[in-house]
């Protein structure tokens, strides 16, 4: 299908310290979709990251963790989807997303990067903002100074319970996302938003 999703990036930071930060979101909901599906990462040198195969309705989908740190994501997103012929339109890029409170989902394709430096680095890469997005809500410290604390550091209990209280219907949602019935899923997932 023409607007079917082939990639699945999440964005993240790869070492221990941050798997747990408001950053590292993207990472979450890939890792319960590959759990989900019984599937398990594999290291990729040549795509940076690591990267498993899904498929769903006969269609295959692969899903990637770039370990280029989240700066240079678009190396490792652009390196897969090169090899596999992958157009920026059958890439899903799942991120968290500051502007948008915990619990809060949005399903939306293009636009600009926001100051997101994971899709700063895609945009260039790919060549393209013509991506779908998944944003995660995770919150605003208030302050402009204080973002690149807040999103390096922890949620609270309470906001990441709201923040993975949304990845079932998600998962739900995927099958719907990856074959590109993607206007149903954002009036199923917006309604739902806290």
């Amino acid at each position: 299908m023409a607007d079917g999703i082939q990639l699945i990036v999440g964005l993240g930071n790869p070492d221990a310290e941050h798997l747990s930060t408001r950053h590292n979101a993207g990472f979450w909901l890939v890792d319960a979709l590959a759990a989900e599906q019984g599937l398990r990462f594999k290291h990729e040198a040549k795509f940076h990251g690591e990267v498993c195969k899904l498929t769903v309705g006969g269609q295959i989908c692969w899903l990637l963790k770039p370990f280029t740190y989240m700066n240079r994501s678009g190396q490792s997103a652009g390196a897969i989807a090169t090899f596999y012929k992958i157009p920026p339109g059958q890439i899903l890029v799942v991120h968290d997303e500051l502007d948008l409170p915990p619990g809060t989902v949005r399903l939306k394709r293009g636009g600009g990067h926001g100051g997101h430096n994971g899709l700063k680095s895609l945009i260039s890469s790919l060549g393209s903002n013509d991506f779908l997005r998944l944003r995660l809500g995770i919150g605003h410290p208030g302050e402009r100074d204080a973002v690149v604390h807040f999103v390096l550091h922890a949620p609270s209990r309470d906001e990441r319970e709201k923040i993975e209280g949304r990845f079932p219907e998600i998962l739900l949602a995927m099958p719907s996302i990856i074959a590109g019935d993607h206007d149903k899923v954002m009036n199923r997932l917006h309604s739902q938003n806290v």
